[in-house]
């Protein structure tokens, strides 16, 4: 959602919509149908408000305690540098992405969610994986071109 308020927002539609449709629910993996209807609450919140939708700045997760500086700003160029990657997938890559390296799901549980079969999963997986690599390494090759290393 980019936006911690927007995420909150979708979240509790989601859980209304769930509560709602919780005697239509069949089956024994609650997980994958409580994340289909959370995906989506989000298309459609992301339909509805496609203007609003923006980046937050994560201070969080560059900046630690027991680290010095230079190390602080490494780490946050190295996640500035994974985010923006991710943020580059396709659409359908980046979710089975984020499902399972982030969400740590099975194949099984993300095909349920996303509504394609397994190797479909498997398939956006290894092409998200080669991707965010390659942008990765152009991204270092970058960082050591424009005179940030040793200067």
């Amino acid at each position: 959602m980019r936006n911690a308020e927007a995420a909150e927002d979708v979240v509790q539609e989601a859980y209304l919509r769930a509560l709602r449709g919780f005697s239509s629910f069949r089956g024994e993996a609650s997980l994958p149908w409580l994340l289909s209807i959370v995906r989506n609450t989000s298309f459609t919140w992301l339909r509805k408000n496609r203007s609003r939708v923006h980046a937050e700045y994560q201070e969080d997760l560059c900046l630690s305690r027991d680290a010095d500086p230079e190390v602080q700003s490494m780490r946050c160029e190295r996640t500035g540098a994974v985010e923006r990657c991710v943020e580059q997938l396709p659409a359908d890559f980046r979710e089975a992405f984020v499902l399972r390296e982030m969400e740590d799901l099975s194949y099984r549980e993300i095909a349920a969610i996303t509504d394609v079969p397994a190797g479909t999963v498997m398939s956006r997986l290894a092409r998200a994986r080669a991707r965010l690599a390659e942008c990765l390494t152009r991204s270092a090759s970058k960082d050591l071109s424009g005179g940030r290393i040793g200067s």
